[in-house]
């Protein structure tokens, strides 16, 4: 249960992070919360693919998640314009 609540806070923060950095979007609360889990799974991939690592612990989790939704809400941006 905890572990649930970890992931929606996460992804809670670095999808309303992510919202404000790239800004135009407003996904409501829940559509914020799934941005940033979706990020951390992009994030984490993405990562790994570079050979990157930032440490451990939640911080750690918030910046994989932001950067992941960052790189997410950028391509549906491009998707929108084609």
């Amino acid at each position: 249960m905890g572990s649930l609540i970890t992931w929606i806070i996460v992804g809670g923060i670095a999808g309303l992070l992510a919202e404000w950095a790239i800004g135009g979007f407003n996904l409501g609360c829940i559509g914020t919360v799934l941005v940033g889990i979706a990020g951390a799974f992009i994030g984490g991939w993405l990562f790994g693919q570079l050979n990157v690592s930032i440490g451990t612990g939640l911080i750690n989790n918030i910046i994989t998640a932001f950067v992941g939704a960052v790189v997410l809400l950028l391509g549906i941006r491009i998707l929108r314009r084609l």
